[in-house]
């Protein structure tokens, strides 16, 4: 399975089916409290996307596209309380607008709602399924339990036995908190041990701030003094758990398990487009749409100050090309404070994502990253691993002899 890479793509729009609905309630979620933004306007809104919103989204969104190949991912919330149906209907539309193009179906989900029958419907329609899941039980449970607290483990493991069973193609997204960032081998191994060769580890820093309409996390737009989350992890926390696993991985696991913050750190060594946006030096290429047709610049910007408008009054190509979403993704580069300016390893991860830079510089404006010094650590420990690869990705050549051209260079 290749790692699709949205940046090669001129507009890539991710969709909430069923908004920030979700039949678990994560502690550190950033997306369930996005109910508060669309308070239901009587009984019948139930937070769901319509059959006539779903068809103008995959009609538009076609159109929109100036490539081949196509991806569409459905996220939430918990995108599985939708039925089967409501996905069968778009891949009817799909095969209706598609005009010639391949069209590919990504999903996200908690795994606690799979069944054989979605894995079946996965299986024909050939769709790649993102399970979130942090860790073993100890580390899973911790933060990501049931709406009445019980644990979701065990469900999430049926539901990765049944993609397995079914031969579905499936990755793990994991969240890197202040609890399990501290037991990086028992976390990493905990996914070779269930057979999981594609990983994504996404580190929670979330800021609070207290909103009228009752949010309680802070937008990067706002540049106060404001106190972290208790589960959001520290810079120092995230270099040691990188470190930790990329020793691992680099002796025993390259090219058998892939984890995509390694491969797109070499993406960037060797001057190729890397496969995640936080990696990118612009953004703003990937934006989210909600179950009303509301487009906002990214998922993790979902506040009301980047909003962008909504498809029923605008297309998606007016929305992702206007000059207020192209501004947004420049900003990234054009407001690296000095000290990222001036980094040696700047090229790497280019400021990492806007939303964690909240720490004050001398610039005014241009906070620096809060996961720098954790960042910077990483780099610094693999830069004798990534110029060798480069070396051997210039040179054409698999990079199938490594470990002993490490060891002879005394880099163990």
């Amino acid at each position: 399975m290749a790692t699709y890479a949205p940046f090669a793509k001129p507009l890539y729009v991710m969709t909430k089916p069923v908004s920030s609905i979700c039949n678990l309630s994560c502690k550190y979620c950033y997306y369930l409290e996005k109910n508060n933004l669309y308070k239901r306007s009587d009984v019948n809104d139930k937070f769901i996307m319509s059959d006539e919103l779903l068809e103008r989204f995959v009609k538009d969104y076609l159109r929109s596209q100036t490539q081949p190949q196509v991806l569409f991912t459905w996220h939430g919330g918990e995108p599985l309380m939708r039925p089967i149906s409501f996905y069968k209907k778009a891949i009817e539309l799909q095969k209706q607008y598609a005009n010639g193009r391949i069209v590919e179906n990504s999903i996200q989900t908690n795994g606690t709602l799979i069944t054989d029958e979605w894995c079946k419907f996965f299986k024909e329609n050939r769709w790649l399924v993102g399970v979130s899941i942090d860790g073993p039980q100890e580390f899973h449970d911790e933060y990501r339990r049931s709406k009445d607290g019980k644990s979701s483990f065990h469900k999430v493991m049926n539901g990765i036995n049944l993609l397995n069973k079914h031969q579905v193609e499936w990755n793990a997204m994991a969240v890197v908190n202040d609890f399990n960032a501290d037991y990086p081998l028992d976390f990493y191994r905990f996914f070779k041990s269930i057979g999981c060769h594609y990983i994504q580890f996404t580190p929670i820093v979330e800021r609070l701030l207290s909103h009228n309409d009752g949010r309680h996390l802070a937008s990067a737009a706002n540049s106060e003094d404001l106190p972290l989350s208790n589960y959001s992890l520290s810079p120092e926390q995230w270099g040691n758990f990188l470190c930790s696993i990329f020793d691992e991985w680099v002796r025993n696991d390259i090219g058998n398990y892939y984890i995509q913050l390694f491969d797109s750190t070499l993406a960037n060594w060797v001057g190729e487009a890397p496969g995640v946006c936080t990696m990118a030096k612009v953004c703003g290429h990937a934006g989210v749409m909600e179950y009303n047709g509301d487009v906002y610049s990214c998922d993790h910007f979902v506040f009301p100050e980047y909003k962008l408008g909504n498809i029923h009054e605008k297309t998606l190509t007016e929305m992702m090309y206007s000059d207020k979403q192209l501004s947004f993704g420049a900003e990234k580069f054009n407001s690296l404070p000095k000290k990222c300016r001036e980094c040696n390893y700047l090229f790497a991860c280019n400021g990492e994502c806007p939303k964690n830079r909240f720490i004050k510089t001398e610039e005014e404006g241009k906070p620096l990253n809060f996961l720098c010094e954790g960042y910077y650590k990483f780099f610094d420990h693999v830069a004798p691993y990534m110029d060798y690869m480069k070396k051997e990705f210039l040179a054409e050549r698999a990079p199938a002899n490594i470990m002993d051209y490490l060891k002879s260079n005394n880099f163990e």
